[in-house]
């Protein structure tokens, strides 16, 4: 009989922002108990949290019985494309993940190894990455707050999630996909549409900008382009 083995979860969510608490996670231990499967929680945004200090599912009792946590040093200290993370929970599960590591690859360049362990052993650096996401979050949705967007401040990631626009000067849109070509099409503003689920926009907080002063111009830049379109939602 065919059956689910594993459950991906993954807090602060991509792309929504969402974060998960205690009570949800007490509820996914409960649920891998009743169901026999092995629970992957995907932390790789972990350190860009907003709602108070970050949460790991590894905190609440009986998790490290059913599950692992996957962390990344891409996001909270900056090393995208460095490919570099590493696994923590239950040990089977983890040898496993390190027998199927064995044996696809030599691991990763040591300089890269030597590289991520100095940014570990210097806690600074990913509280000035959260600070950082969370100014540029707080100013992007107050931008796009300006011109309707329906949005709030997410819990977590650099990710805004927000609702799409139905319309535009006299044009209406059939979902998301539309919107997003119709929006760097007619003022070469970038976002990705997700349909799966409703139609919604995820804005990124991730642009080049040297400065707070260089943020604030493209968030000035944004509002006025978008307020040109006469966005209906």
């Amino acid at each position: 009989k065919r059956r689910a083995k594993l459950l991906v979860i993954n807090y602060p969510s991509s792309p929504t922002g969402a974060v998960a608490t205690k009570d949800f996670y007490k509820r996914v231990i409960e649920f891998a108990h009743r169901h026999q499967v092995v629970v992957v929680q995907d932390a790789a945004h972990i350190l860009l949290t907003y709602q108070g200090e970050p949460l790991s599912f590894l905190q609440v009792d009986g998790a490290k019985d059913v599950g692992v946590e996957v962390h990344s040093m891409s996001k909270g200290f900056n090393m995208i494309g460095w490919r570099l993370g590493w696994v923590c929970g239950h040990p089977k599960i983890v040898q496993a993940y390190a027998d199927v590591k064995d044996n696809s690859d030599s691991g990763q360049f040591m300089a890269i190894q030597h590289a991520a362990a100095a940014a570990l052993r210097t806690p600074e650096i990913p509280k000035d990455v959260c600070a950082k996401y969370r100014r540029r979050l707080t100013k992007l949705v107050t931008a796009l707050q300006k011109v309707g967007f329906p949005c709030r401040m997410p819990g977590g990631t650099y990710f805004l999630y927000a609702k799409s626009p139905v319309a535009a000067a006299g044009r209406e849109f059939k979902n998301a996909e539309e919107v997003s070509q119709f929006l760097i099409h007619e003022q070469s503003v970038c976002c990705v549409p997700w349909d799966d689920a409703g139609a919604y926009l995820r804005f990124s907080a991730t642009y080049i900008a040297k400065d707070e002063a260089g943020e604030d111009a493209l968030m000035a830049e944004t509002v006025d382009r978008l307020g040109k379109l006469g966005l209906k939602f």
